[in-house]
Formats: C-alpha cells, structure tokens, sequence
C-alpha cells in the first residue's frame, strides 16, 4: 500500500483516554495478578505482534499505554502507521519491567486492535475502488471518546476523513429541511450564519432536489441511497460543478459499482461502527538472569 501523509498525534489527544482505559482496567487494587506472582526487579521484553495480515495504526498509542504506567519502559522498534503487515509481523517491542508491561498489556492491545481493525477495513474499501476517482471517507459513526484516533485510522488505510463534527462544516439532512420548512430556507440560512470558509453540504433524496441544490449553489450533495443509475444521472447533472458523495448502503460488494457512476466521494459508516478489532498478541521474553 502507498504511504500517504498522516496527521500528526499529538500526545493532548489520547492522554486522557490512555488514563480512563488504564483507570478502567487497574480499578482501586492495580494489577492483582502480577502483583502476586511476577517479582519486582523482573525485565523482560514485550512483542505485539499480528495474528493476522492487515494495516497498523495506534503504535504511538500503545507506546503511550506503556509509558503512562512507567517512564522506564522503552522503544525497541515500532512498525510505521500505515504499514502493510503479514502474520506474525511486530508492530511494536518494548522492553522494562515485567510487572509494568503485564498491566498495561490489554490495554495496548486494545488501542492497535480496534485502530488497527479500522485501517485494515478501510484499506479494502480503498482497494475495492481502485482506478476508479472515488475517495472513500468515514463518518460521524464512531465509537464516543474515540473519534479522532478512529478518523486517524482510517487515514492509516488511506481513506478520507468527512467532518469531524457538527462544528466544522454544515451538512443539511432531511430533519433540517423539515425543520427549516425547505431546501431554500435551510440552505440561505446556512448560507447567512457561517463564514465563507464553512463548506455547506445538502443532503437530496432524489434528482429533483439536486436540481433545487445546484441552483442554491451549495459546495457539495450527499446522494442519500440512490440507485446505480440515479447516481450516474446525478453526476452527470452535477458536471463537475461541485463535489458528490454517495451515502448509504454501501459494502465491500457493491463499492465498486457505485465508485464506476463517478461520484467524488463515498461515505462509509462501517468503517468503524461495524469493524473487526485486528488480531493482536503480546510475546514475552525474559531478559537473561
């Protein structure tokens, strides 16, 4: 898979969600069962590696897990963010106390898990829509809390990330049309109350509200579960002038088909509210006595 440019993670964005997963499993009494049996001077080192072939994401993250219990433990090697990867591939070796890796082990695993899971997923949409122009893009369909690590990931698979929330664009569905009483009232009172650099999208059922779209000049359309064919006529209404996103219904089955129509964009929800964690373990190895 082509490397593309991924956004920086910087560490104010998952601290917080480090520390209530780790809160979450360690609860009041910390790591009962290493406290017991593993003794307190033990090292060693720590694999994760895949059970399976996929796309990495969250190494970073992990790495974060582990440091967030103790600043001693340390990098050994980190596979890239983005990176193809067989079975049994490490994704990430560290090497510290025992004690330590052992109780922000599930944890670690979770964040490359589910992260990784996105961006394997995302990568067979991309691959299914290969040679056509479409880019695939995820939605608002994310696991509360895990937003942006999750949109992060699907940047991972080189898909595109939609908005990141109802703050930073505008995209008018059928509630807010039957609230603003019409795609005219609710597109000129988008138009008056956010600046010229908020994009406004519409969301149109059918080809007539398209036409209604294209004379309000809105920047974008999401054609809402449109047939085949409907989608082709819209895009060629469209012309270009401005950009199309199909949405709804969309599976690694029929991707391809609704990609050929020639609309910009397809909007895939499964990308992370359906998606399989990654296969991923943690090998120990204990340093030589």
């Amino acid at each position: 898979m082509t490397q593309h440019n991924l956004p920086t993670l910087y560490p104010i964005q998952y601290r917080d969600l480090i520390d209530r997963a780790l809160i979450e499993d360690l609860g009041r009494g910390g790591d009962l069962t290493s406290s017991a049996t593993v003794p307190p001077d033990l090292v060693g080192t720590a694999r994760l590696v895949t059970r399976e072939s996929g796309i990495v994401a969250g190494t970073q993250v992990a790495m974060a897990v582990f440091r967030a219990l103790d600043q001693e433990v340390v990098r050994v090697s980190s596979a890239q963010d983005g990176a193809s990867v067989g079975v049994a591939d490490e994704l990430l070796v560290v090497t510290g106390s025992v004690r330590s890796i052992l109780a922000a082990e599930r944890t670690a695993l979770n964040f490359l898990g589910r992260l990784g899971g996105i961006a394997t997923l995302t990568g067979r949409f991309v691959a299914a829509v290969a040679g056509h122009g479409a880019v695939i893009v995820c939605t608002r369909k994310t696991t509360p809390g895990l937003r942006t690590l999750e949109k992060y990931a699907v940047r991972c698979g080189d898909g595109a990330n939609h908005r990141f929330g109802l703050d930073d664009a505008v995209l008018i569905k059928d509630n807010h049309l039957l609230a603003a009483g019409g795609v005219r009232n609710a597109v000129e009172r988008a138009r008056a109350m956010v600046g010229h650099t908020v994009t406004v999208e519409l969301e149109v059922d059918t080809l007539e509200q398209l036409e209604e779209a294209l004379a309000l000049g809105v920047d974008a359309v999401l054609l809402d579960n449109m047939s085949l064919e409907e989608l082709r006529r819209a895009v060629e209404m469209v012309a270009g002038r401005i950009v199309t996103e199909a949405s709804g219904g969309v599976t690694l089955d029929n991707v391809a088909e609704i990609a050929a129509t020639g609309v910009d964009l397809i909007s895939v929800g499964a990308l992370t509210h359906s998606v399989r964690s990654l296969d991923v373990s943690l090998e120990l190895e204990l340093a030589p006595a």
